[in-house]
């Protein structure tokens, strides 16, 4: 195992072996990454998520061969020399190859022709040295081989069979698929007789016209290209086809099969092009198509989970009074006060907009609302009615200075129809919960978007097309990651939260919860290990990520880890001084000597680590959330005109380039081109998901609500 993730990943030895360790001690990602540095020679997340996934592929190749060794056992044509060669195997793929031969329950045209006993006569012509084969052939006529060319077929099927199984001539054909493959596509006939009618003007021809007539190489297909080709497919717009040159690779396998110029070789020439064009072809270029795909899943994934990444790494206003409105015309406006931590204490609705346009009563109920529940900030949800209703508040004089957000209400609905949030607020309809949610997100995205399914919040591209199990896998990692990278109030968190927490899981979190419900909030990180269930390696795993507010012992509310508080109060006691005289003050701790602190288990990159803390002591990685306002003339896609400066804000990135909301329903999208005069490697290189931009508009597609973008400068 260590050799085949040194193989991929290119990591020292030691780091994969003492992390292959830890992992297999049930500890987690950014315990490891954070807490085990001297173990893993200061492997970050990334280094340790790689490792992780070469040991899985690692344990499931082994797992197949096992698999296959016992089958071939149980066939008996298991020898010592299949045997090296199983356990050699390096990949699933050339696993597979070497079992092809033996897989049993095949109902095959070569297994036909050995029933009907011509696998004799496929051995004499493969042996190429006989010269009247129809005299040969005539011997083998019998039962349902009724002729010479039935004789000659059915040995043919055998050979095609033989040909199709030799590792070499898979590989040879692999190799001009991976080079020199085509993907081509065409639009499905009886939709083409439609497309001066009701083709051309559908959602799925205006989104997949480009695909119409199609050309291009495999091996160079952008990802977000061959998705949206097999999209295209699976809802019958169009039909792809793989192509090679057909007559090279069939050169390519007689050059390795065919030594003689007889009669031998002339079947063995017919029996090549059955193989290829009915076993061989089909199958590999299958293969490579999924290949393919599988590089490209790979590429949206990653694409998604750095978007949601920086989704969940948004900013926070913190702990705020918040008004939060989910903007609505014909059913109203729906209104919620939350408190600092989140709790609902008010919800009403009013209506400022058409039909109704009571906009003298609304002003007047926000006025009062935000002055009785001392708001302190609005959020306002970005769907229908968004832009009315952010003018409409801006036309409000409120006594204390109130901040107004635009706040993405991307998943909201998903979480308001949720168990999650009928558990939270059994007593409220679905759009009370979804005002909650908007106004939750802008006191703390990420503990409110942990509630959502990620795939339902909106930041990636094909996300229902790539393999959901790779992506739910990407995304709970993103998810667990950041949680842990920002720590969690142990006394204010959901469940869903708490779960993320290193070590913790839903059951653990659910019994938390329970505890704290129960006995009241936690006073101190040793409170914890009271919790029923929650053991010595949850403890272990998870105490340094969850914080407690205002404790006893300061280091409660830090990243510090219990097991390290003993060597934090050895440098308080050395320098004369408690641990509290320690927090937030460089001075004092500029004068600790880390080299009298090390042992075996801990190195300097750990005492680093907590010096660093102890400077700021829980400090919220993330940026405070900014207040940001879009052109107020810009309400629809034909207010828009080329050479317009607008300002904008990233949310969308990909691997083409990102889309930007400019305040109006349509994103606009600024092509990769258009990111920068100079070659754009990675546009995350330039912007990142909710940036505030400013964009110049370059092209307005009105019938295709398509708005082209250039980043300004």
């Amino acid at each position: 195992m260590i050799k085949y993730i040194i193989s991929h990943t290119q990591l020292p030895e030691v780091s994969i072996k003492n992390t292959v360790e830890l992992l297999n001690e049930a500890c987690t990602i950014p315990f490891i990454s954070r807490y085990r540095k001297e173990r893993t020679g200061n492997l970050d997340e990334v280094q340790i998520g790689a490792i992780v996934r070469y040991k899985e592929q690692f344990e499931a190749l082994k797992k197949r061969k096992t698999a296959i060794l016992k089958a071939l056992e149980e066939q008996a044509v298991l020898n010592s020399e299949l045997k090296q060669k199983i356990e050699a195997a390096q990949d699933l793929t050339s696993l597979e190859d070497l079992y092809l031969p033996f897989k049993k329950g095949r109902k095959t045209k070569a297994e036909t022709a050995r029933k009907n006993g011509l696998e004799p006569l496929a051995k004499i012509i493969m042996g190429q040295n006989a010269n009247d084969i129809e005299s040969l052939a005539f011997k083998y006529i019998k039962d349902e081989v009724t002729s010479v060319e039935d004789a000659l077929e059915g040995a043919r099927h055998i050979i095609a069979e033989w040909i199709n199984e030799r590792t070499d001539v898979r590989n040879n054909i692999r190799y001009q698929l991976e080079r020199f493959a085509m993907i081509s596509t065409k639009v499905v006939k009886t939709k083409a007789d439609d497309t001066s009618a009701a083709l051309s003007t559908s959602e799925n021809a205006q989104k997949f016209r480009d695909y119409f007539d199609w050309e291009e190489a495999l091996s160079r297909i952008p990802s977000h290209r061959l998705l949206a080709i097999l999209r295209a497919e699976n809802e019958g717009v169009i039909k792809t086809k793989i192509e090679i040159d057909d007559d090279k690779a069939l050169s390519k396998i007689e050059d390795r099969i065919i030594r003689s110029h007889n009669a031998c070789s002339e079947q063995i020439q017919l029996a090549i092009k059955d193989a290829y064009k009915r076993l061989l072809f089909p199958s590999l270029s299958n293969e490579a198509l999924q290949v393919a795909k599988a590089k490209a899943d790979e590429a949206a994934i990653s694409v998604f989970a750095k978007n949601l990444k920086q989704l969940l790494l948004g900013s926070p206003l913190g702990e705020k009074r918040i008004l939060a409105i989910d903007p609505g015309f014909k059913s109203g406006c729906k209104v919620v006060c939350l408190d600092a931590q989140g709790g609902l204490l008010y919800n009403e609705t009013i209506y400022p907009h058409p039909p109704k346009s009571d906009s003298a009563g609304a002003m007047k109920k926000i006025s009062s609302l935000t002055e009785a529940y001392q708001i302190e900030a609005i959020a306002i949800g970005n769907g229908t009615a968004s832009r009315e209703t952010e003018a409409f508040i801006g036309k409000i004089h409120f006594k204390n200075n109130v901040q107004v957000f635009v706040v993405s209400e991307a998943g909201a609905s998903i979480y308001s129809a949720s168990k999650i949030a009928r558990e939270e607020f059994p007593n409220y309809d679905v759009t009370v919960r979804g005002s909650v949610s908007i106004g939750r997100r802008l006191q703390d995205p990420l503990a409110e978007l942990v509630k959502i399914d990620a795939k339902s919040i909106g930041v990636g591209q094909y996300q229902h097309d790539v393999d959901q199990t790779n992506l739910q896998k990407a995304l709970d990692a993103v998810v667990e990651n950041c949680v842990n990278a920002v720590g969690v109030n142990i006394n204010t968190a959901s469940k869903p939260l708490l779960s993320y927490v290193s070590g913790i899981g839903p059951k653990l979190a659910e019994n938390i919860f329970g505890y704290r419900n129960e006995h009241g909030a936690f006073k101190s990180r040793n409170d914890i290990k009271k919790v029923p269930r929650l053991g010595g390696k949850a403890f272990e795993q998870g105490a340094a990520f969850l914080r407690i507010k205002e404790p006893k012992n300061p280091l409660d509310d830090s990243a510090v880890h219990p097991e390290s508080y003993a060597i934090v109060e050895t440098m308080a006691k050395d320098l004369g001084k408690n641990v509290s005289d320690l927090i937030g003050h460089t001075d004092l701790l500029l004068k600790i000597d880390l080299k009298k602190y090390g042992s075996d288990s801990v190195g300097l990159p750990t005492l680093q680590d907590i010096i660093k803390e102890l400077e700021k002591p829980g400090l919220d990685v993330r940026e405070q959330a900014k207040v940001f306002t879009f052109n107020q003339n810009i309400k629809t896609i034909n207010d828009l005109k080329e050479g317009q400066l607008l300002p904008g804000i990233v949310n969308n990135i990909t691997n083409f380039g990102c889309f930007v909301d400019v305040g109006i329903k349509e994103s606009g999208l600024i092509h990769v081109s258009n990111l920068s005069d100079s070659f754009v490697k990675d546009v995350n290189e330039h912007v990142g998901l909710h940036q505030q931009v400013i964009v110049k508009v370059l092209e307005v597609d009105i019938p295709r609500k398509r708005i082209q973008l250039k980043l300004h400068k």
